[in-house]
């Protein structure tokens, strides 16, 4: 697992741009097109609007969700609301390219399985997702697999709803398709994540986050949630 450190959110959000959209350009160059999953969160906001200024072959580009609440359409606690504002009124990518998860459902189990067609139609049979963005929760949580629930269990299934979890219920990506992605990459910030992101970097399979393979991993994070990080980790700081 390789390792930066940024000052501040602005600067991780803008240097994980640049280095999607260079992924977005190798991926195109060498397979036709460049298929991302993306969490939520304030700093990966600003990261796609971020990169809906750098060089990016939009046209070939598909973007899938990580996780979502199951809520109404609209509701400012959807992923999905965000996600087309920070990338469709700053990019030029068309409502089709984004890949919204199917929470509206009255029957969630058929819907996760309707999102696993979707991700096979977009990145192949079992899908490989280009690059995975995850976040970190100050329980050690990242997308929706939270601590104790039986979703971190799910090994059958590329897409799995959770219990409740701080007042809804979710739909996630799960273990096996996050671990086939090709780049998996971390934006970590804030000192709160101090403490599970020295666990990350160190490997704690105890800690959900920990049981996301690290050999293609990246984590950008800036200097207040990079504070607990070893010596040995931060060897590796850029």
């Amino acid at each position: 697992m390789k390792i930066e450190i940024f000052t501040d959110a602005d600067s991780v959000a803008g240097e994980a741009a640049k280095l999607i959209a260079g992924d977005a350009r190798a991926a195109v160059a060498a397979r036709g097109s460049f298929v991302m999953a993306v969490s939520g969160g304030h700093t990966p906001w600003l990261m796609l609007r971020a990169l809906a200024l750098e060089g990016v072959p939009w046209n070939a580009v598909h973007v899938a969700q990580v996780d979502e609440r199951v809520a109404p359409a609209g509701d400012p606690d959807r992923n999905l609301t965000h996600l087309r504002e920070s990338l469709l009124e700053h990019a030029p990518l068309r409502p089709e390219q984004i890949h919204p998860m199917p929470v509206e459902s009255p029957d969630l189990e058929a819907a996760c399985k309707q999102y696993a067609q979707t991700l096979q139609a977009i990145a192949g049979s079992p899908p490989v997702l280009d690059l995975v963005h995850l976040g970190l929760g100050p329980d050690g949580h990242t997308a929706s697999l939270v601590p104790g629930d039986p979703v971190l269990d799910v090994n059958d299934a590329d897409v799995a709803v959770s219990g409740l979890y701080q007042g809804r219920r979710r739909m996630t990506l799960t273990y096996p398709i996050l671990n086939r992605a090709r780049r998996v990459l971390w934006l970590v910030t804030g000192s709160e994540k101090s403490g599970m992101l020295a666990r990350l970097c160190a490997g704690d399979a105890s800690i959900p986050a920990g049981r996301v393979r690290g050999d293609h991993a990246l984590v950008m994070a800036d200097r207040a949630a990079a504070g607990r990080l070893d010596n040995n980790s931060k060897a590796e700081v850029a």
